[in-house]
């Protein structure tokens, strides 16, 4: 029997021309997969799911157990407003199921869902709303900036103008709310952040963002790229992500009026959460190698595993709340960058977080740049602060001990994030880079 959802998929399908429709799911590195399907099989897609071979797919399996299923989300359904009305185009997220429509432990959406689950049981929503940033380039070949602006610039009517622009409006047509949007510091940077929502409808929206931005750069003949650290001399992309914890009657369970910050009981045993398995959860904040010339390595970015009012260097800060806005009291995760899985990523927070307040772990003080600027390596250990990782080959040593994560992910994920990311760092270790060259070959 259908669900309201799919009766209105159906007659949305019949009513707007649309004559495919995209099925979505991310891989376990968060890249977007698809394969289209005509209208005639969507009630059977709906009841029994359509197989597709996941042994292309990174993360999946091997070619021996390739055969698995995509079942859509009526839910999610949207037609895509940058292919034509006549013979449109529309796209909807599935879960990824073995042939016995058994859950695939591969999927990284199912990660999120049952972390969800769990919070559920504990009588709480994750709320996020992450601030994603980007550069536009001249070509995926000249990585040219096409304006020289700095943050918040009000710059000409440009081409990067018309193009956030143009990004926002499509946005908004598939039903993603935007809050705001502005240029970056560095030349040709942007920042579009979308309106908070649950954890797993923002994931969904955080691989439709990213999409949506490459197709409208791509229309008006530029680049578009998550890279988290493409330039040498500016800054990097971050993927912040502002979080906090709702019950089920609409109540911010990080909301106290009577403590100085705001905070109750609840969001500090969930930050403490946060920084106690940070080292562990950091290869999913930060999966490439290029995202550690952006961590520890920019003012901006984070530094050091404390909390702070201020200091940006700090891997959570607490953004002013509004007076009279209860739902405002939040906390912001700055160590993430753009190139993240966002299922996997908001899952090991969600995780962490939960963990922190199940254990009852007490906050720290809170660490100001006036309390580690100018503080050796050695003073800040004696202080008990802990740096960021500072490699990818650190990052994957501390996922791979962690018992939590390979409780979040599930085996099969924790195994071949491991695996992966491992044969990514041994390859950069061995390869030799434009700058040893300039520096070294004359000279030795």
């Amino acid at each position: 029997m259908r669900t309201p959802d799919q009766d209105f998929v159906l007659k949305t399908i019949k009513n707007r021309d649309v004559h495919f429709v995209r099925f979505w799911f991310a891989d376990v590195l968060g890249r977007l997969k698809s394969f289209a399907v005509i209208p005639n099989e969507l009630e059977y897609a709906f009841e029994e799911g359509l197989s597709f071979d996941g042994g292309c797919v990174d993360g999946f399996g091997s070619a021996e157990e390739s055969d698995m299923l995509a079942i859509p989300d009526a839910s999610t359904f949207q037609v895509l407003p940058w292919r034509p009305a006549d013979n449109a185009v529309g796209r909807m997220f599935c879960s990824v199921c073995m042939p016995d429509r058994s859950p695939f432990e591969g999927d990284p959406r199912r990660v999120l869902r049952r972390m969800c689950e769990r919070a559920a049981e504990a009588g709480y929503v994750l709320n996020v709303g992450p601030e994603v940033e980007y550069f536009y380039f001249r070509g995926k070949d000249d990585p040219t900036p096409l304006d020289n602006g700095g943050s918040f610039d009000l710059t000409s009517l440009d081409h990067a103008s018309d193009l956030r622009r143009d990004t926002i409006l499509t946005l908004e047509k598939m039903g993603i709310p935007v809050e705001y949007s502005h240029h970056e510091s560095a030349p040709s940077q942007h920042e579009i952040d979308l309106r908070f929502s649950d954890a797993m409808d923002m994931a969904d929206n955080v691989m439709t963002y990213k999409l949506v931005v490459k197709e409208v750069a791509m229309k008006h003949g530029v680049h578009a790229s998550f890279m988290p650290k493409p330039l040498e001399g500016v800054s990097g992309s971050g993927m912040h992500v502002h979080q906090s914890l709702f019950d089920f009657d609409g109540n911010n369970a990080f909301y106290d009026p009577d403590d100085p910050d705001n905070l109750s009981a609840v969001a500090k045993h969930y930050m403490a959460g946060l920084l106690k398995y940070a080292p562990e959860f950091g290869l999913l904040a930060n999966q490439t190698v290029n995202s550690y010339k952006r961590i520890g390595a920019e003012d901006d970015a984070p530094h050091y595993i404390v909390w702070a009012r201020r200091n940006r260097s700090a891997l959570l800060r607490v953004p002013t709340c509004r007076p009279g806005k209860d739902a405002s009291c939040r906390i912001e995760l700055r160590s993430p960058d753009p190139a993240a899985n966002p299922y996997l990523l908001f899952a090991a927070m969600l995780a962490a977080g939960l963990k922190g307040i199940e254990d009852g772990l007490e906050l720290p003080a809170p660490v100001e740049l006036s309390d580690v600027k100018g503080c050796t390596k050695r003073e800040l250990a004696a202080k008990g602060i802990r740096p960021m990782p500072e490699t990818l080959g650190e990052a994957v040593d501390n996922f791979e001990e962690s018992q939590l994560m390979r409780e979040v992910l599930g085996e099969h994920i924790h195994q071949f994030l491991v695996d992966e990311k491992r044969r990514e760092w041994n390859e950069y270790r061995k390869s030799v880079s434009q700058w040893e060259l300039e520096r070294y070959l004359e000279e030795l």
